[in-house]
């Protein structure tokens, strides 16, 4: 297995990339944080919307400069706007777009040169309603779904030159819901997993050796109910 290194961590400061960056620490590498909010953890960071793609390849650019360099790039950030396709606004719709799939793109593009130089790893977030569509979530499923063919796409192009693992995970117990109308947050029996379980197979992906690839990893409850 090899070291972790420089981890460049998307939506790093909560949830899922709260989790992997503390994983990555644990395990001796060094996550760099790239997100809105500043995470609470003191990890190096960025702070950059996703959905401005040339603030986004800026920071990231600053990010491998301070670090000397980038061995990983794990896209965790995601958003999501609720409602049927008519009545949810269109800009809030597109921003979905924009931040999932759109923004993991540009992460990818700007990382790709010092990944190349280290054969280094990518790790991309989609999620099981990137393969089952539920209603309501239009842009949700769009743009997981794109980030899966991105995903595959991109180990098929970068093959033998970079790591790349496509992550699907089922329902996780995150601040992701909060600000959601109650008919759309799991309800009261709802089995989700701590991020923090997730964030281990994410590590496991990231510490396997040169020419080893862990492809696709569905994580997700015993019960979810979104898979398969």
């Amino acid at each position: 297995m090899r070291p972790l290194g420089n981890t460049l961590i998307t939506g790093g400061a909560s949830g899922l990339g709260a989790a992997v960056a503390q994983a990555v620490a644990a395990e001796g590498g060094r996550p760099l944080v790239l997100d809105l909010a500043e995470p609470a953890s003191g990890a190096d960071y960025e702070q950059a919307d996703l959905a401005d793609r040339r603030s986004t390849e800026e920071a990231v650019e600053r990010l491998a400069r301070r670090a000397g360099g980038l061995h990983a790039v794990v896209n965790a950030a995601g958003i999501d706007a609720c409602g049927p396709l008519g009545k949810v606004d269109a800009d809030d719709w597109e921003r979905v777009i924009q931040v999932n799939l759109i923004g993991t793109a540009s992460v990818v593009r700007a990382a790709l040169p010092h990944l190349e130089a280290v054969r280094g790893t990518v790790v991309d977030c989609a999620s099981t309603l990137g393969v089952r569509a539920v209603p309501d979530a239009t842009a949700y499923c769009a743009s997981k779904a794109g980030v899966m063919g991105f995903t595959r796409a991109l180990a098929a192009e970068t093959a033998g030159r970079v790591g790349v693992t496509l992550l699907v995970p089922g329902g996780m117990d995150t601040a992701f819901f909060d600000d959601r109308p109650d008919a759309y947050r799991p309800g009261p029996d709802a089995r989700l997993n701590p991020p923090e379980h997730v964030a281990r197979a994410v590590v496991f992906a990231l510490a396997q050796p040169p020419g080893c690839e862990v492809r696709e990893l569905v994580v997700c409850p015993s019960e979810e109910t979104s898979w398969p």
